[in-house]
């Protein structure tokens, strides 16, 4: 077997090749967003005229039978007593009833044509604003893969050495990125997806109820539309945090990491967490920030994951010139001494730490459950 042996220049290519693709993809999607959204208005100006044409028809079409309903009547009366009116004025009570009975069909089939295309509109806005929304959850997706790799993929160029370490660490990201996909994409589909596919099918129900079964059931259907809708936005927030918090580029670290744990003890309702900050709260350089958030990340999933904890103490000391965690769990641990190969999430953690120069341990059994100590140096 030949193995082909390249310097950093070449990393460095490919690194730029593909901040460019991925640019380029981010673009074209926000562009995608840009134009849904303005479909998204143009359609809602138009549904607010066919509402209104709607509700106008129905007004017209109520005055319509009044109408037809007293001229049906007075035909009847001219036919019963024929000979006591003029064959002029039986004409002209046939004939009334006669375009008045046309113009309410009219009316009617105008109405249903309205009433069809307010429903079309309704049914395209629901799927325009799910475009919108996966566009700019897409969005947010891409600049976490761009800030990787214009900051921590550049970093690995200048620190691996040889080709085999880089070949090696390439095909890691490959695969970590196609686990990734698989997890947002499993995550959408059976969470948001999912969810507002059911609000589009039981939306369409709320007229068919309303006529059927009346107000009351109507709204209660509303009511419970609003939950779930509701419920679909929580699973979209969450996916957004687990991705890459806004916040953390505006408000920094542990506030950021608070309503980290906030949500993600909210969705696991099982789990208790506590965490505690000590130190003086001040912001520390972004790719710090970044790298301390996913690395107290990264722990808090696995004794979700793995450990089947229902205690997880987060545990973090910001000092002058460093920075202490710690992540403790009542989970059921694992032989370190049986493991012969660690997790690539444990894996990526340790090349985080140490990109960082810091140091890492874990301490952990079976049973019992596992301490994750991370101390890193701060240099500004």
């Amino acid at each position: 077997m030949v193995i082909r042996k390249f310097d950093t220049k070449t990393l460095d290519y490919i690194v730029e090749q593909m901040i460019q693709t991925v640019g380029s993809s981010k673009d074209e999607i926000f562009r995608i967003g840009e134009q849904c959204r303005q479909d998204y208005e143009t359609i809602t100006d138009e549904l607010k005229e066919i509402r209104e044409l709607v509700i106008q028809t129905i007004d017209e079409g109520d005055k319509l039978e009044v109408q037809a309903k007293f001229a049906r009547k007075r035909l009847s009366e001219v036919s019963r007593h024929f000979n006591e009116y003029s064959e002029a004025e039986v004409r002209e009570a046939y004939e009334k009833a006669h375009t008045l009975q046309m113009d309410l069909s009219m009316n009617r089939h105008l109405e249903k044509q309205y009433r069809e295309r307010r429903d079309d509109l309704e049914r395209r806005l629901l799927g325009l604003d799910e475009t919108i929304q996966r566009a700019d959850h897409l969005v947010t997706q891409i600049s976490v893969v761009m800030n990787y790799l214009v900051s921590d993929l550049k970093q690995v160029g200048e620190v691996l050495e040889d080709a085999k370490q880089k070949q090696d660490f390439g095909l890691r990201i490959i695969g970590a990125q196609e686990d990734e996909k698989k997890r947002l994409s499993r995550e959408i589909h059976d969470g948001p997806a999912q969810m507002m596919a059911n609000v589009m099918m039981r939306s369409d129900l709320v007229e068919r109820i309303y006529k059927e079964h009346g107000a009351d059931q109507a709204f209660e259907e509303i009511r419970n539309l609003k939950v779930m809708v509701r419920n679909a936005l929580y699973e979209v927030r969450r996916i957004i945090y687990d991705l890459r918090p806004m916040a953390l580029d505006d408000l920094g670290l542990i506030p950021t990491l608070k309503k980290y744990l906030q949500t993600t003890e909210e969705y696991h309702q099982s789990t208790k967490i506590d965490f505690t900050f000590l130190g003086k709260e001040v912001r520390l350089p972004s790719e710090y920030e970044v790298a301390l958030f996913r690395l107290i990340q990264e722990s808090v999933q696995n004794a979700f994951k793995h450990a089947n904890a229902t205690t997880i103490t987060v545990k973090i000391e910001l000092m002058r010139d460093q920075v202490i965690v710690m992540v403790k769990d009542n989970g059921k641990g694992f032989d370190k001494e049986q493991r012969k190969e660690e997790s690539f999430g444990l894996i990526g953690m340790r090349e985080r730490v140490e990109l960082l120069d810091g140091e890492l341990t874990i301490d952990t059994k079976l049973g019992v459950g596992t301490i994750i100590m991370i101390n890193v140096p701060i240099r500004k």
